[in-house]
């Protein structure tokens, strides 16, 4: 008889790499002349994997930020997060690429990603990644 630990599911999360950012759409932020704006998005319900164990890491994206020509359109983001499903990706990377590939989108004057994920084995973590615009 085989042990427990012997029949794990043999799982292999994708790689970071199939993420496509082009899937970002940017629309004009039309009151850009006589205001500045913050806008904070939050994704309760984001799912990635862990790189090491293939187990699903859950947790809140949060994105705050303060455009300067454009913002984003919230399906978009929405199609954008979901890629992140399959794929084997740690915590702190995640809140740097999903940053990366917005301030590329978008050119803010200043953005700001966390991640809030749950616990697992008794530990909650929580990531934040910031962006400011030097001019």
């Amino acid at each position: 008889m085989s042990k427990f630990s012997e029949k794990k599911p043999s799982i292999a999360p994708a790689s970071p790499d199939c993420i496509q950012a082009d899937v970002l759409d940017p629309i004009d932020y039309q009151y850009r002349e006589k205001r500045d704006i913050d806008i904070t998005i939050s994704q309760p319900e984001y799912t990635s994997l862990c790189p090491m164990t293939g187990l699903p890491d859950v947790g809140c994206i949060t994105v705050r930020y303060r455009p300067d020509d454009r913002i984003i359109e919230l399906k978009s983001l929405k199609y954008y997060l979901l890629q992140y499903r399959n794929v084997g990706i740690f915590y702190e990377h995640i809140v740097n690429r999903i940053l990366d590939d917005l301030v590329q989108v978008l050119a803010p004057k200043r953005m700001e990603v966390s991640g809030d994920f749950t616990s697992r084995g008794g530990i909650t973590t929580s990531v934040t990644a910031v962006y400011e615009r030097t001019t």
